[in-house]
Formats: structure tokens, sequence, C-alpha cells
């Protein structure tokens, strides 16, 4: 007969106050998809058929954050015809909790990949308007039964602006994890195809109230709320001291704890840079840089940060430092695997963090 004991450690720290637990409860909100890719570097023009897997911000974090060991709870809606039980059973088998999963709508969101090579960038085309979350209602979920016992809620800039709808639903979630002493994130996740940067402006700063953890790029700083550092991201540069005074200002105006930006040299469709900084108020802490080449599959790179972040924050909240190197290992590793989701456990993570990147034969 097999005992699980649950140990629990809590350490205060001056600036950051949370539990240390072996499992904790973590909630995201938001739409996973049904993504159609081309296969391997083809054209969408050249394509007879597409690969399917599912995957969508929210949820990508999600099954990060169960591949550690924690409690992830997944909230969405979903049809309850069978591409909709589909996307349910594709986030089940990695350990994603689906008990608030709404079901009922017309149709699950789609969105078409065809992955770029050197010169030539990745094309994402959404088909995803009129989607079961894009249409929910606020009787579709009970957030405070959602947010009780739970010790992180975590969203991104995509979930409101797929619809005003989902929007209010954003804003309720939050306000419900704020009752309930729940710790939020944001990754601000700007999406130009979605909204536009006053949209995303008026919508975004308001929420920025109820967030603890903010999550971002230079872009995303900039177009969700006006914040921009002095970086050259096109030309693949990336100056980590023109954040300094960015994260400082951020923090001043909205009151974050942290202020996290992943920073990605891009040398080519396959070839990027990868570190980033963190910001607790009171120190600036800049990660190792990681060499990624050939990427095999940069979609859900940033959410495999975020699930990183959420579970390095919860295990090291005394060592920031700690907790970004095991975000920043976790998105390399993501970079190599086809798909949304980062299919990595948390040791794998560990060796890596730790200097192991030989890339050699587990034996």
């Amino acid at each position: 007969m097999l005992f699980l004991y649950r140990k629990h450690l809590f350490v205060k720290t001056e600036t950051f106050n949370i539990n240390i637990k072996t499992m904790a409860k973590i909630v995201t909100l938001g739409e996973i998809m049904l993504r159609l890719s081309s296969p391997g570097q083809k054209r969408f023009v050249q394509s007879e058929f597409f690969d399917v897997v599912y995957g969508g911000g929210e949820a990508n974090v999600a099954v990060s954050c169960a591949n550690y060991g924690h409690d992830a709870y997944f909230v969405s809606k979903l049809p309850k015809h069978e591409i909709g039980q589909c996307a349910v059973n594709s986030l089940a088998k990695y350990g994603v909790h689906t008990d608030f999963i709404a079901r009922g709508g017309d149709r699950v969101g789609i969105y078409f990949l065809e992955t770029g090579a050197s010169m030539r960038p990745s094309k994402v085309i959404y088909d995803r308007a009129g989607s079961s979350i894009a249409e929910a209602c606020p009787e579709d979920f009970d957030f405070d039964a959602i947010m009780k016992g739970a010790d992180w809620f975590h969203w991104s800039g995509i979930t409101p602006a797929i619809s005003d709808k989902a929007a209010e639903l954003t804003k309720l979630a939050c306000e419900a994890a704020k009752r309930n002493g729940v710790t939020v994130s944001v990754d601000l996740n700007f999406r130009k195809k979605l909204w536009t940067s006053e949209k995303a402006q008026s919508i975004m700063k308001p929420l920025m109230q109820y967030v603890d953890v903010c999550i971002g790029n230079e872009e995303d700083a900039k177009l969700c709320l006006g914040f921009e550092p002095e970086a050259d991201v096109e030309g693949g540069k990336t100056d980590a001291e023109g954040y300094y005074g960015i994260f400082k200002g951020m923090m001043e105006t909205f009151g974050f704890k942290y202020v996290v930006s992943t920073l990605r040299e891009s040398m080519s469709a396959t070839h990027n840079g990868w570190k980033a900084l963190i910001y607790d108020g009171k120190e600036f802490y800049q990660s190792k840089r990681y060499d990624i080449m050939p990427i095999i599959d940069r979609v859900g790179g940033g959410d495999s940060f975020s699930g990183g972040l959420i579970h390095g924050l919860l295990t090291y909240p005394d060592n920031q430092g700690k907790a970004l190197e095991f975000a920043v290992a976790a998105s390399a590793l993501k970079h190599t695997i086809p798909g949304d989701f980062n299919l990595v456990s948390k040791e794998e993570v560990e060796a890596l963090a730790g200097g192991d990147a030989s890339g050699r034969v587990q034996r």
C-alpha cells in the first residue's frame, strides 16, 4: 500500500509572502484551440494534410504546472461535441484538472500554423471568432468556488482580446482571485491579429490592479501598457540595461511585486538567443543566456516560461534568481519539442538550469 504525504513549508519574505508547497493549486483561464500545422517546413499552399494538436496560452501553462507536480486547473468553455471532448482529453492526459471547463456553445477555435525556416518567419492564421469561450457568460462559472483554496491564478492578454465577453470574464476571475487571497500573474501576450494597441491598453491597464506578477517582452510592455524599453528587437539586439527604468516605472505605476521579461535575440526562424530579467522592487536579476539552434517549435515558448516561473516562485519565493533560471531553462527546452505543450519534467528542467546542456543520452 502506498501512502502519499503532502508536506508544507511556510516561508515569509519581505516583499512576497507565499506558501512553499510540494503541490500547489494553480488555476488558469483561457482558450484551448485546435492547431492545424503544415507538416515539416512546408508552406500552406504545399500542404495536402495538416498535423493536429491542441493548445493555447493558458492551457499550455496548465500542462507545464501539472508536469511539475502541481494541481493545475484549466478554466474555459468548450462544445459538447467530439472535437470539444478531444480538447478536454488533450489536457486530462497530462494531468490537468478539467472540472471547471464549462460545456456548450458551437465551436472550438482553430489556428493554422506554417513553421518558418532560416529567414522565413512562421505564420499563424486564426479561425476562432464565435468560439465557445469567446461567447461564454459569467453564469457559466462560479469563480469564487474555482478560486477557493487556490495558490495561484494565471491569465494572459489573449483571453480578454478574443471578445468583450471574455474580457469581462477575465475581470470577474481576477476579482474572485483577490477576494480569495490568490496570487495573480499575467502574461501580457499582445496579439495584433486580435486587437489594436489602443483597445489593448483600454482593457489591460485597468486589469493590472489585480496583478502581482507581470510577465511580458518588450513589445508586450509597449503595446499593452505603453512602456517602451531601449531595445532593438527586430535588429536582434536586446540590451538588458534598457529595461531597468521601464521595470521601475511599471512597478511604481501598477504596484506589481515582480516584473519579468523574456529577451529573445532572433538571428533567424530556427536560431534564437534566449534569456530573461526579473525585478522585485529591490534587485534586478538577469538569467544565463541559451543559444537555441535548431528550433523545432517555438510556439508555446512564452507559455512554458510562464509555467516555469510560477513553479519557480512557488518553490523558491526567497530566491528570484533561482526561480528565473528554472523558467528560462524550461522555455529553452520547449523550443526542442513539437506542439504547444512543454512536455518536460521538473528534473529535466533542473538538470539544464544546473548546467547540463550536453544533450547526451540519459542512461
